[in-house]
């Protein structure tokens, strides 16, 4: 049975993707995992030496590709009819699911920033996290360390 109302289906897979991608998890100085709480950090302090501007890949789940296979699918079902809409239907989900996973990749991603500190034991390091603050050089700041995570703040 055909889909009375492919765009309508379409719109709202669409939509659902773009939710989605709301939902990827912060990756900035404020932004805490809840695994991450109530955890020791070790805290050193230091100086800004440089900073610069980067870009953090956005996220890549299945729920992309998913979503945008199901919107290739329906548009896909909508050209001929038999067998051309079966190769339709293939065609579209293939297409689409490759489409949905570059769409997530690219509303999730976001731009960052990689700061050269120099600690106060003398010694240099460099933390990349999401630009949620603002840094410059000669600013001192603290360095956050715990769990597999490092978070620059002012």
């Amino acid at each position: 049975m055909q889909n009375p109302h492919p765009r309508l289906s379409v719109v709202l897979v669409a939509a659902a993707v773009v939710l989605l991608g709301g939902c990827a998890s912060g990756t900035g100085g404020k932004d805490y995992s809840r695994a991450q709480t109530r955890s020791v950090q070790e805290v050193q302090m230091g100086v800004v030496e440089s900073v610069r501007q980067v870009n953090i890949e956005g996220t890549k789940t299945p729920i992309g590709a998913g979503a945008g296979a199901v919107v290739g699918g329906v548009a896909g079902s909508t050209l001929g009819s038999g067998r051309g809409s079966v190769v339709g239907t293939a065609v579209g989900a293939v297409l689409g699911g490759l489409g949905g996973a570059a769409a997530e990749e690219g509303i999730t991603r976001q731009r960052g920033v990689e700061i050269t500190i120099r600690l106060d034991s003398g010694r240099f390091i460099a933390v990349t996290q999401a630009a949620d603050e603002v840094f410059n050089p000669g600013d001192r700041v603290r360095v956050l360390s715990g769990g597999g995570t490092t978070r620059v703040s002012h």
